[in-house]
């Protein structure tokens, strides 16, 4: 099972391949957007900001999202890991219910190129 840290270390990552996007994914990664992120396992929310192609000011509290955020993820911290590696493909985790993403249709047109 994935610790607080390596998830708190998985979206570092993540944010750090936002900065590195090119093309249509560069565009989605430009949004600015409040974000969260429920680890479910360890019942842990990651919350922040989408802002210039990063997640900026990420804090991490006990539980479920205290605010809806305008994007919403929930997800177990090995399929985090495990998204973040490579060694999990979003659609068919999120197809199977692994992972979860709420946020508006047009939100999700735009993310759709990072996924």
């Amino acid at each position: 099972m994935a610790t607080a840290l390596e998830c708190r270390e998985a979206l570092t990552t993540f944010s750090e391949n936002l900065g590195k996007a090119t093309g249509n994914a560069r565009t989605a990664a430009q949004l600015d957007r409040s974000l969260s992120c429920w680890i479910s396992d360890l019942d842990l929310t990651f919350t922040g900001q989408l802002r210039d192609g990063h997640i900026q000011d990420l804090a991490e509290a006990p539980g479920r999202p205290a605010t809806k955020a305008q994007i919403r993820l929930a997800l177990a911290g090995d399929d985090l890991l495990a998204l973040v590696d490579g060694r999990l493909n979003f659609a068919k985790a999120w197809g199977s219910g692994r992972v979860k993403l709420e946020a508006s249709i047009l939100d999700l047109l735009k993310l759709r190129t990072l996924l």
